[in-house]
């Protein structure tokens, strides 16, 4: 692929004009006051496929803004969730860090949160039995949690996500389909936690992939995280062109258009 192709490709995602059709839609879970963003899909269908976004640590950003409107305009219904909440959105990486942290502990709080959400994208118009999550980063940890919870979807897409989890908690059936995005160079997700999920997805029977891009780290698919790879965290356009060719490949075989 030419240099040329894949910055053209993340100036058309991520151009600031793309996200005038998100509409904020105010929601709750438990106590919590939630606000998200919906996009209707661009193109009728009578299966209308939906597909839920779970954004990476800071919340809802311009990366997930820009993929909301690509995907719709491929025919999704999208919903960015909120996980947070209002009162306890962070205001830099080490208040992202700690709420992070939180729903990475307590993944049953993480289920309800992306479940409610999953609800609001339904209630847009999404076919309840046509659904795919996909999450980068933290969001893509959270995509694991949706499978191991049994949320009702048909495939879940993590995007450099983190992929472990305790050790005491058991091993269940897996049954949406698994793709992993991952950077071959991501220095956040060591060997034995990346072969630990691989046999949680084998013992747990699931239908899986695991794709590396080469030459990348964490955060690969936001421009915003720079194009340092020794900060552990950058964009790699390459590896973000090839990752959503590989999504779309993924949405096309497991949801009815």
């Amino acid at each position: 692929m030419k240099k040329s192709t894949a910055l053209i490709f993340a100036t058309i995602l991520f151009s600031g004009v793309i996200n005038a059709q998100l509409k904020p839609v105010k929601y709750s879970e438990g106590n919590a006051t939630l606000n998200g963003l919906s996009i209707k899909s661009a193109k009728k269908s009578s299966q209308n496929p939906g597909i839920l976004i779970l954004p990476a640590w800071l919340g809802i950003d311009t990366a997930s803004k820009g993929y909301a409107e690509s995907l719709s305009k491929l025919g999704y219904h999208v919903f960015i969730a909120d996980i947070y909440g209002e009162g306890n959105y962070p205001k830099n990486t080490t208040e992202a860090g700690k709420q992070a942290g939180f729903y990475k502990t307590n993944y049953e709080a993480y289920q309800k949160r992306i479940n409610a959400a999953l609800q609001e994208l339904i209630k847009s118009g999404a076919n309840a039995d046509n659904i795919v999550i996909i999450g980068y980063c933290f969001g893509g940890t959270g995509v694991l949690e949706a499978a191991r919870g049994h949320l009702n979807v048909k495939g879940v897409v993590s995007f450099h996500g983190g992929l472990g989890k305790e050790a005491s908690r058991k091993t269940a059936p897996i049954t949406t389909k698994v793709l992993i995005c991952h950077g071959a160079d991501d220095p956040y997700v060591s060997a034995e936690e990346v072969a630990a999920c691989q046999q949680e997805l084998r013992d747990g029977k699931a239908d899986w992939q695991m794709i590396y891009y080469a030459d990348s780290v964490h955060s690969f698919t936001n421009p915003e995280a720079g194009n340092d790879n020794s900060k552990g965290a950058a964009y790699n356009a390459v590896a973000a062109k090839r990752s959503f060719e590989h999504l779309k490949l993924f949405l096309d075989e497991v949801l009815k258009k």
